[in-house]
């Protein structure tokens, strides 16, 4: 058995990758920045930006989930899970003969 697999496993990630970017956030107030444009040069700039541009795509997947969604039986009786297969189809074999 892993380490990860252990309750409280997850909990510890969690925490140590928090930290982690804590860490480099603070991290980022102690050199001075070569960047291209005036934003670039705020602290915690690259951090904050990361955050706010994910949280973008997961809202723009969530709005784009209601125009492509389609229903639980959108394909019928054509879909194959179908649990009501025709048993003449099934094509059993005797596999230990």
């Amino acid at each position: 058995m892993l380490w990860v697999d252990r309750p409280g496993s997850a909990e510890k990630i969690f925490y140590a990758l928090a930290g982690l970017c804590g860490f480099l956030f603070l991290l980022d107030f102690t050199y001075e920045k070569h960047g291209h444009f005036d934003m670039e040069h705020l602290p915690g700039f690259y951090g904050i930006y990361g955050f706010v541009m994910f949280t973008a795509l997961i809202l723009a997947a969530k709005t784009l989930r209601i125009f492509i969604r389609r229903p639980e039986d959108y394909y019928g009786d054509k879909a194959i899970d179908s649990e009501a297969y025709p048993a003449d189809q099934l094509d059993k074999r005797d596999h230990n003969a």
